[in-house]
């Protein structure tokens, strides 16, 4: 009994092996995987097409936050801060040049805007030193008779320039300018001629002329 036991499981077995066998070698069972399998792989590369699709599409629509130079930059100087417009349109075409975006323009500007204003402030210094010491050699009033048309200019200050032209004047240092030296020297000379006395003054008197003409220039 126990023999036939062990020759009907052996059966049994073999009996399956060759029924998975068969399977195995049926062609009509393997393309039907197969196919399965290919309808599986177009499914995951159609969802995987739509997805991108999606994405891109996705993207398309988000707007484009990277920002570039404005048509037109409009900056606000710092606090006491004034800075000369030329050197502010220099730096808007540099920024211009560079893309820059308006915000990103302005944090500049504010870093810089110290030290151009220095720089502006030293230009203006040597542009007023430079006008005095062509004053004092000017051909026409300066030399050895500096002194005393200053004096005449001093006269015709006093009669026709307003308290705002005077202040003028001195603040910005073009009182030191020749130009404007010579202008009101011979407008002294044309309303005195007959009444203000030249060349018989002191040393003494003609400089205080001067520095009553001019009170803050560098023309000693």
């Amino acid at each position: 009994m126990s023999t036939e036991s062990m020759m009907t499981e052996t059966t049994a077995t073999t009996t399956e092996g060759e029924t998975a066998s068969q399977q195995a070698n049926d062609p009509s069972t393997t393309g039907v995987q197969d196919d399965g399998q290919q309808q599986q792989q177009q499914t995951e590369t159609q969802s995987t097409v739509e997805g991108d699709g999606q994405q891109q599409e996705q993207q398309a629509e988000k707007p484009n936050k990277a920002e570039g130079a404005p048509e037109e930059y409009t900056f606000a100087m710092p606090e006491g801060q004034e800075i000369d417009e030329g050197y502010v349109n220099q730096f808007a075409e540099t920024a211009r040049e560079l893309n820059l975006p308006q915000d990103t323009a302005q944090q500049i500007l504010n870093k810089m805007a110290p030290a151009m204003v220095a720089r502006q402030a030293e230009q203006i210094a040597a542009a007023q030193e430079q006008w005095a010491q062509d004053s004092r050699v000017d051909k026409e009033f300066g030399g050895d008779h500096l002194t005393e048309n200053l004096g005449i200019a001093r006269k015709a200050m006093d009669q026709f320039a307003t308290p705002e032209l005077r202040t003028l004047l001195n603040e910005s240092g073009m009182g030191n300018h020749p130009e404007v030296i010579r202008m009101f020297v011979r407008v002294g000379k044309t309303i005195s001629e007959d009444s203000f006395v030249t060349g018989k003054q002191s040393d003494a008197q003609g400089a205080g002329s001067a520095k009553r003409f001019y009170p803050n220039s560098n023309m000693n």
